[in-house]
């Protein structure tokens, strides 16, 4: 059986001249580099453009990275920054909670989380849901830190912030994970009653 390589040991073989070891890079890492594009984006379509841009990003930049990190830490830096180019591109409105139609709006769009019954069924479902949300910071210390397994020291880099300020700010986001997971399990005790 064939041991599985290192990141560092992959990256050395793409610079080496052997390219088609990237592919190697982007299966490890494909799925969680998504799942942080998805938590900015809200769609798959944008997601999979921004998990895309990223690697190719990735490949072209791979001879500055320095090994200080982690090759992943180094990823979701670039991840971060180009959903965050995404969005200022895309220059999404922020909503104002007084104006009538966004309140429809935003009725429309808790209605949906109800509508699908079946998938609400996993704790799982209900997190995503929960972290989904959030807003795009928020989501993104969740995602690292659990999901991602990563320190505050390394979404602190990512992040482009002091590890103190991930800290502080992971510590909010979970108070404001925990009132969304509370406002929909809410709404799931009323329909079992």
């Amino acid at each position: 059986m064939q041991e599985q390589k290192t990141d560092y040991a992959l990256i050395t073989a793409v610079l080496e001249g052997n390219t088609a070891v990237y592919a190697d890079l982007v299966k490890r890492h494909q799925r969680f580099v998504f799942t942080m594009a998805m938590r900015f984006a809200k769609n798959r379509e944008d997601a999979e453009e921004i998990a895309q841009d990223c690697f190719v990003k990735a490949y072209k930049a791979l001879g500055t990275f320095q090994h200080t990190s982690k090759f992943s830490t180094w990823l979701y830096t670039i991840t971060y920054t180009t959903a965050m180019t995404f969005l200022r591109k895309k220059k999404l409105a922020t909503l104002s909670l007084n104006d009538d139609e966004n309140t429809v709006q935003i009725e429309n769009h808790i209605s949906d989380y109800n509508a699908n019954s079946i998938e609400k069924k996993s704790g799982y479902a209900y997190l995503s849901q929960a972290i989904d949300l959030l807003l795009p910071d928020d989501a993104m210390i969740i995602t690292l830190f659990y999901m991602g397994e990563q320190s505050l020291e390394e979404i602190a880099q990512t992040m482009h912030m002091e590890s103190k300020t991930i800290k502080v700010k992971l510590h909010r986001a979970r108070t404001r994970l925990k009132e969304k997971l509370q406002y929909l399990l809410k709404d799931e005790v009323k329909e079992l009653i």
